[in-house]
């Protein structure tokens, strides 16, 4: 029965969106063509009777999306950071889906924190307060530990949250599949995988254990980041459904005037957003990878704290330094160079050209360089990159999806507090900087030592290793000579450079 009930959510999804008027706001943000908009309304209107009523007071697509449900509301966080793709008007309306949807009643919260923690709320806590952050996944409470004074913010999750995902979640399983079925040319987007990859995203954030491991080991690696904060996790009353962390008060990043009204320059501050989340994805490989302003404050001392972590991104070494490799090609007008790299990590096939692809990428990065962020249009941006990628065959990375979506909303975060911003100003002393420690003769020697020290576990089992190579091949010699010499080559070369390389070390 679950492709029919399938069918059955997407078709509400469709008739929320008109129902409630979203269906027509959102076509006319994004400035859809006329024809789509009819279509759109001619396919939704007999439908419309089956959509959500939503809460009538919210403006209509935040009505829509509350209404179907915290899958919908994270598309809609996305979106509230982006003005330039959606319009001041509607994101300003979507900025809501950060933080302050309408929370659950307090003695659900307290008999889950109870029941999680294993004392009731009363014993320790000696003050727990109202609901003072709500959003799709948890809301947030201030209390004041009882044995120690101290304030703690408190994060609980909303009851049957995890039926609430799974429902939407198995609905985007078969929509991915009917388009990959119906429109073959969506394959190299790789929906299905791109549903897998957001559910894998999904469930981490529903157990807030994992949330509290991510965020001690942020904490850790940014330690000694100066005007940066993550609060010190309460690991003694965190579980399963409910996380406790040190309390830092500060101005909302959402909150411009007030931001200015205590004595911060927001254009600094938007500088500091794009480069602490380039610093940390290329320094650490591990980055706060859901950083709208609901997420993010500034307290009285200019700090930038962060906080909920339950979207936290990790990309590897080498992907670092092709991610760093990229954007420094930009900002030096290297889009050969670019080119190159893209080929040489196989993001796109090997039998295109790579000078046509150049030229291409010359034409994404031409009209924007050293353009302050008020003259650039994303949308039309975003629309040409698409068309770049189809004419290429470039498929879907899901292993990049963070990163990308975290680059679209820390720079929609930074227009809002300076909406004159250079992002290529901002990100090339932090871009230059990695590459200056992490590609060329430095990096060379440090991977060198890494192979070494992986050669040199295997030291005392070589002899072994070799004689039973011997062994395996001396049965094929006649067979397939030349292959065996090659292969004892081989096995006598890596000895041989583990050896030297070893040797170097001692001197």
């Amino acid at each position: 029965m679950r492709g029919p009930l399938n069918i059955l959510r997407l078709i509400r999804t469709g008739a929320t969106f008109e129902r409630t008027g979203a269906m027509h706001q959102v076509l006319e943000a994004m400035d859809a063509p006329p024809a789509l908009r009819a279509a759109a309304r001619v396919l939704g209107w007999p439908f419309k009777w089956l959509g959500y009523k939503g809460d009538p007071s919210l403006p209509p697509t935040t009505r829509a999306l509350t209404a179907l449900g915290p899958a919908y509301i994270k598309f809609g966080q996305i979106f509230s950071t982006r003005p330039d793709v959606v319009g001041v008007e509607l994101a300003d309306q979507l900025r809501v889906l950060q933080d302050k949807l309408a929370p659950f009643s307090m003695d659900v919260a307290k008999e889950m924190v109870a029941k999680d923690l294993g004392q009731p709320v009363e014993i320790l806590f000696s003050e727990f307060s109202e609901p003072v952050a709500a959003a799709s996944i948890a809301q947030v409470h201030r209390a004041i530990l009882a044995d120690t004074g101290e304030p703690v913010a408190v994060k609980v999750l909303r009851p049957r949250i995890e039926q609430a995902f799974r429902r939407d979640i198995d609905a985007f399983y078969f929509a991915a599949r009917m388009i990959e079925a119906l429109l073959p040319g969506t394959r190299r987007l790789r929906p299905t995988d791109v549903v897998a990859h957001f559910e894998g995203v999904v469930l981490g954030e529903l157990d807030l254990r994992l949330e509290t491991a991510s965020a001690a080991e942020f904490a850790s690696n940014t330690v000694k980041d100066e005007g940066f904060r993550v609060p010190a996790v309460k690991w003694a009353l965190s579980s399963r459904r409910v996380m406790t962390l040190e309390w830092v008060a500060g101005t909302p990043l959402g909150d411009v005037a007030a931001i200015r009204a205590a004595g911060h320059d927001p254009a600094r501050l938007g500088e500091k957003v794009l480069a602490t989340f380039l610093n940390h994805a290329l320094r650490d490989g591990y980055f706060h990878a859901d950083m709208h302003q609901g997420n993010l404050k500034i307290n009285d001392e200019g700090d930038l704290v962060a906080l909920d972590f339950g979207i936290m991104g990790r990309i590897d070494a080498y992907t670092r330094r092709v991610y760093a490799e990229i954007l420094i090609g930009f900002i030096r007008k290297d889009y050969q160079r670019v080119a190159e790299v893209h080929f040489e990590a196989g993001y796109v096939p090997a039998d295109r050209d790579v000078d046509e692809f150049a030229r291409a990428l010359r034409a994404v990065g031409e009209p924007i360089f050293g353009m302050d962020a008020s003259q650039i249009s994303m949308a039309r941006l975003l629309s040409y990159l698409f068309e770049v990628t189809e004419r290429f065959g470039m498929e879907t990375r899901t292993e990049l999806i963070l990163l990308q979506r975290t680059m679209v909303v820390v720079e929609g975060v930074a227009r809002s507090l300076d909406p004159h911003i250079n992002i290529w100003s901002v990100a090339r002393p932090v871009v230059e900087s990695y590459i200056a420690e992490n590609v060329g003769p430095k990096a060379v020697v440090r991977d060198l030592v890494r192979v070494a020290r992986v050669l040199s576990r295997f030291g005392p089992r070589l002899p072994e290793m070799v004689e039973a190579a011997l062994i395996r091949q001396s049965t094929q010699v006649e067979r397939e000579p030349r292959k065996s010499k090659a292969l004892l080559w081989s096995a006598f070369g890596a000895i041989g450079f583990m050896a030297a390389f070893l040797l170097g070390m001692q001197f």
